[in-house]
């Protein structure tokens, strides 16, 4: 089998390397998620002091 020779052999995890990039785009996801479960009038679970709990729309905190 042939190697793509475009592919660096790069030892270095690009999870660690883009974790901020990763960690915003996470983030928005999440925000923009909430904001139209919100908007629709749907409920999300969740947890909350390590029990997992039904969050009325009204109860969605976007932050």
């Amino acid at each position: 089998m042939e190697t793509n020779k475009k592919v660096k052999k790069d030892k270095t995890n690009l999870f660690v390397t883009h974790s901020e990039e990763i960690n915003k785009a996470y983030e928005r996801a999440v925000r923009e998620a909430l904001t139209k479960h919100k908007k629709e009038g749907n409920s999300v679970v969740a947890t909350r002091n390590g029990e997992i709990v039904t969050l009325k729309p009204e109860e969605i905190e976007i932050g």
